[in-house]
């Protein structure tokens, strides 16, 4: 039997477990040039949530489509060569148990790595900071990184990985608990509460020599923040838009933007992980040897059975996670 949850209808406001739908169906056949996947483990992101807004990078979700999000899995059965019973393999079918898909679609891991971290720090979550931060963000010993979301997937290994490039890092959070963990626990040099009011005030007195680099995670209040903090040329990397993702409105954009980029000659640039895939075996090498290393502590929080996804992704965007959110299939 193939367990699956489906995109039932599109949230109004905050997603709920009515967004989703459960469905078991019959195991799927490979047909030709198609492998067949028993899914591991689920990666959980607030792109699941962004996907429901429209078209992005990628089609928008529909109704009645089996709720998308990136996977590792194990090969069942195979019709291609290059793929045989037993390998591990990653891509994107969804919140299912298993899925038969085009070869075009998977990507063999044979990095020797526990799931938990194949599935997020030594993959897309890990590429993410990776290549954002030392790739668009460009930081120099010295300068000061600040960190949105710092608590999160990406933002953990973005903090670490910059503290490794020589930067001053200052992460943002929600709940003074958060805070002082990301200091006592993943070498931060200050974190911002962002739910305590006066955002503003607050980063402007954990990096009283201004921003070289912001890694955005969550665009809203933090990036207005930012913007007025920056130094000159400094460089902000828009990664996502988090705290926008799962509200009734949105709000709207931070004030005086064309101003504070032209005065200050700001680069601000978005990216999608995709466009660095071509050297992702480098990237991929450096950050398992730092996790193995222990110059960096990758952070995964694992929910056990696929029938908790949906409360898993809600937990997500109520801030209970650290570090990474997965599902063990």
């Amino acid at each position: 039997m193939n367990r699956q949850w489906l995109y039932a209808k599109p949230p109004t406001g905050r997603i709920g477990v009515d967004t989703f739908q459960w469905r078991e169906t019959a195991i799927p056949a490979p047909r030709a040039g198609e492998v067949l996947v028993r899914t591991r483990m689920l990666s959980l992101d607030p792109a699941n949530r962004a996907w429901m807004m429209g078209k992005t990078y990628r089609d928008a979700l529909e109704p009645g489509q089996v709720m998308s999000g990136f996977a590792i899995g194990e090969v069942v059965d195979s019709t291609v060569a290059g793929f045989a019973k037993g390998d591990l393999v990653e891509g994107d079918w969804g919140w299912q148990e298993y899925a038969a898909l085009p070869a075009a679609r998977l990507t063999r891991r044979t990095l020797e790595a526990p799931l938990e971290l194949l599935v997020g720090p030594l993959s897309v979550t890990g590429l993410t900071a990776y290549f954002g931060l030392l790739e668009v963000g460009r930081p120099k010993p010295g300068d000061t990184v600040l960190v949105s979301a710092a608590a999160g997937a990406v933002g953990t290994m973005v903090g670490q990985i910059a503290k490794l490039a020589g930067c001053r890092v200052v992460g943002t959070a929600g709940g003074q608990d958060k805070c002082d963990w990301l200091t006592r626990d993943l070498g931060f040099d200050a974190a911002v509460d962002y739910k305590a009011g006066g955002v503003r005030r607050a980063l402007a007195a954990a990096c009283p020599g201004g921003i070289d680099v912001y890694f955005d995670n969550t665009g809203g209040a933090v990036l207005e923040a930012a913007l007025s903090l920056m130094n000159l040329r400094g460089r902000i990397v828009c990664c996502g838009n988090v705290s926008q993702y799962d509200v009734d409105k949105p709000a709207p954009g931070p004030m005086a933007v064309p101003g504070l980029v032209v005065t200050k000659r700001l680069r601000l640039e978005g990216f999608i992980v995709m466009d660095f895939y071509d050297r992702r075996a480098e990237a991929e090498a450096r950050l398992a040897r730092w996790v193995s290393e222990g110059r960096i502590k990758a952070v995964v929080d694992v929910v056990e059975g696929l029938e908790k996804a949906p409360e898993a992704l809600i937990g997500l965007f109520a801030g209970r996670n650290r570090g990474k959110m997965a599902v063990r299939v």
